[in-house]
């Protein structure tokens, strides 16, 4: 393994991690209706267990609904039940052709919790970048050791993986402070 080939893979685990960070983030329930809160709802189609956004159209027409078209409308009890049993704490309103899901605001005990969750989240992903950090500082270490790279390639290759780690910490703490502004409805 090369110093280009530990920076290139460690570069693409930290900003993997970010990534994975936003899309948790969407699924999170805020005050404004975002289709991405469904992402996690699945729903039971024929037998098996299918995203709820292979099995319906999902907008949101304005800032406080959802709306869900079921592309067969003998799923609206699945999808119903579905949106009852998960954790976002909404209530589905059946009409017969459409689900609309009204998005109540947020009381200030749930936002905090949010906050909190969204909080423990980011802190996951900073530990995980420490540890692409930790493994690449281990393989510069050890392509020293078999005196494939010089101490002072080793030095700056450190210091660059170091630089590399500021920077997508610094992503997660973006990406973390626009959420816990969403949440907060500031």
């Amino acid at each position: 393994m090369s110093v280009d080939t530990i920076i290139k893979e460690s570069t693409e685990k930290m900003a993997q991690s970010v990534e994975v960070l936003k899309k948790e983030f969407s699924t999170m329930r805020t005050s404004r209706a975002t289709p991405s809160i469904l992402d996690r709802i699945t729903v039971n189609y024929y037998g098996s267990e299918t995203s709820l956004h292979h099995v319906a159209s999902i907008s949101a027409p304005d800032a406080k609904t959802i709306l869900i078209k079921p592309h067969e409308k003998t799923l609206l009890g699945e999808i119903e039940k579905a949106i009852q049993k998960s954790d976002l704490n909404l209530n589905p309103l059946n009409d017969g052709n459409f689900i609309r899901l009204p998005i109540p605001p947020l009381t200030e005990e749930r936002r905090n919790d949010l906050v909190k969750t969204a909080k423990k989240k980011s802190e996951d992903f900073r530990i995980a970048i420490r540890n692409v950090r930790r493994d690449a500082n281990e393989a510069i270490k050890a392509l020293e050791k078999k005196s494939e790279i010089t101490q002072d390639q080793s030095k700056k290759t450190v210091e660059r993986i170091q630089k590399l780690t500021d920077e997508y910490i610094l992503k997660i703490n973006q990406v973390y402070e626009a959420k816990e502004k969403e949440i907060l409805g500031k």
